[in-house]
């Protein structure tokens, strides 16, 4: 398994644990639609919002923040696949929302974890598609 797949590996599962300490549910990790997956899907901590999260993991900040690597295409994708996800799930009545977790570190040294609540949202993602 190559480095990176590791790395990336690792900042989910710290992901995880994160959300979970924050007293949220994580449903489902991983789930895929078509070719995107969806890193996290959790259930907020009062049980009201169905949050999608993007993680992204660098090893060090040298090439900026990991949250930059989450352009309007992969927006675009996760909101597509949220939507499918929600239509799986025909009773899901929750409200929706898109986060990032972008987290920089390894296994070996202390981990950043900066998550962005409301990163981005449906409307945004196709207004930037349509421009």
């Amino acid at each position: 398994m190559s480095h990176n797949i590791e790395l990336g590996r690792w900042g989910e599962d710290l992901a995880a644990a994160y959300m979970e300490e924050k007293g949220w549910y994580v449903r489902h990790r991983d789930w895929r639609y078509n070719h995107t997956d969806i890193d996290l899907v959790c259930i907020d901590e009062e049980d009201t919002t169905l949050v999608f999260v993007e993680v992204k993991t660098r090893a060090t900040p040298m090439f900026g923040r990991p949250s930059l690597a989450v352009d309007a295409e992969k927006r675009r994708n996760i909101v597509n696949a949220a939507r499918a996800y929600k239509h799986s799930f025909r009773k899901e009545n929750r409200m929706a929302r898109y986060d990032i977790i972008s987290i920089v570190g390894t296994p070996d040294t202390k981990a950043d974890i900066e998550h962005i609540e409301e990163a981005f949202n449906m409307l945004d993602v196709f207004e930037d598609f349509c421009v």
